[in-house]
């Protein structure tokens, strides 16, 4: 199977990308549900994750994902040693998915495919991009997040500068030019 992955900052579109080719067919992996769900279904996963930040962040079994934040965010240690929980096992369950499909393209849509090394595990990456203002407003209608807090997000995140260098393919998710269009192109329709 011929492996895409599509990453992008908060706001540019990744989803709707991902969205557009789960309608068309393909089959797309996604990492932050697939983290979620590992995280509350796997047992050595929980084991490991109990034992580095207390029993606690499982109430009747199920993540409390609030008080798990509030126990890494900001403290980079502290998501150094999450991130090594996490990122194999999602890692392999997404080896798992790809030897478990029949079908020629499959997708794995990361914000952090670089960060979290799953672009080693792909065969090219496309980009998906916007300006920041319009990725601001995308944010902040959708989650009702402040404008400074979406800022915070944007700026802990790798720059679009350096996700451009690395990517395979870019897509101007900007509304200037058909995102289906730009899609269907990529693909060779």
């Amino acid at each position: 199977m011929k492996r895409i992955g599509i990453t992008g900052g908060i706001g540019s579109g990744k989803s709707v990308v991902s969205n557009l080719l789960r309608v068309m067919g393909y089959p797309v992996y996604d990492t932050d549900t697939e983290a979620r769900r590992l995280m509350n279904s796997q047992f050595e996963l929980k084991a490991q994750l109990i034992e580095a930040f207390g029993a606690d962040i499982y109430a009747g079994g199920v993540l409390n994902r609030p008080l798990l934040a509030s126990r890494t965010f900001g403290n980079p240690k502290q998501i150094a040693r999450l991130n090594a929980i996490v990122h194999p096992a999602v890692q392999h369950d997404f080896e798992r998915w790809v030897f478990e499909r029949r079908e020629t393209t499959g997708f794995v849509e990361s914000a952090i495919l670089y960060e979290s090394h799953f672009d080693r595990l792909v065969d090219e990456v496309w980009l998906v991009t916007a300006p920041e203002a319009l990725r601001i407003e995308r944010v902040k209608q959708r989650s009702g997040l402040s404008v400074n807090e979406i800022r915070r997000r944007i700026a802990a995140q790798m720059s679009e500068e350096e996700k451009s260098r690395r990517a395979t393919h870019i897509i101007n998710n900007d509304g200037s030019k058909s995102l289906i269009a730009t899609v269907l192109s990529l693909l060779g329709v």
